[in-house]
């Protein structure tokens, strides 16, 4: 399925109702965010700041983004993406559930680690980071394609789907997890506050009003 289909409408709609239910919560919850947890232990542990930035550098973007397509979602009736009641323990936002957010949660940590150790190293006469973070992009794309090709993920507009979350979405996100950590301190410090100062106001605001 390479975009979306208005057929799916009704599968959107009952999303829409389950967002935040408890209905389906499971102990599988525990063990994604523990897994989540002992991850970023581990790099502490280790001193691997740079690898933690990496992670929470894709994180903020992914929630910035998440925050984005609910909004959409309020103000067009339907979200570019949205996860599927059925699929998942719990969903956060529209588009995101539990189990995708754990996974992106530490996304950005395995995308740094994949970087070639020599930052200074040429592809195609091109910056390594950049053609890693365009390969991984379209690697998560291709599974964007596999899942809303499954109960689990719905795209509804027919003009969104493999293409434009491929540029608009996954790219952005791994210029994220690849470029950020090899920033001097101070303006990693700036992004991550940046990002993360906006996911948690726009949360604080838009949840309470109902708007996301």
């Amino acid at each position: 399925m390479l975009f979306g289909d208005y057929s799916l409408a009704p599968y959107a709609d009952a999303a829409k109702l389950a967002v935040r239910s408890v209905d389906n919560f499971d102990w599988t919850f525990i063990p994604l965010l523990a897994f989540a947890v002992i991850t970023y232990a581990f790099l502490y542990d280790k001193k691997d700041y740079k690898a933690i930035v990496a992670g929470l550098a894709l994180y903020g973007v992914h929630w910035l983004y998440e925050i984005g397509n609910a909004v959409i979602c309020h103000v067009s009736g339907y979200a570019l993406w949205t996860v599927s009641a059925e699929s998942t323990s719990f969903i956060l936002l529209i588009g995101v559930c539990w189990e995708l957010s754990m996974m992106f949660s530490v996304a950005g940590i395995a995308a740094y680690k994949f970087l070639p150790k020599d930052r200074n190293m040429k592809i195609f006469g091109l910056d390594n980071r950049l053609i890693f973070a365009v390969t991984t992009a379209l690697a998560f794309s291709l599974v964007e394609i596999f899942l809303a090709s499954t109960p689990a993920f719905i795209w509804v507009y027919p003009w969104w789907g493999a293409l434009p979350v491929f540029i608009t979405t996954y790219i952005p996100f791994f210029l994220a997890s690849n470029f950020v950590p090899d920033m001097n301190p101070r303006n990693q410090k700036l992004f991550l506050g940046i990002i993360w100062g906006a996911d948690a106001v726009l949360l604080a605001v838009l949840a309470p009003l109902g708007i996301i």
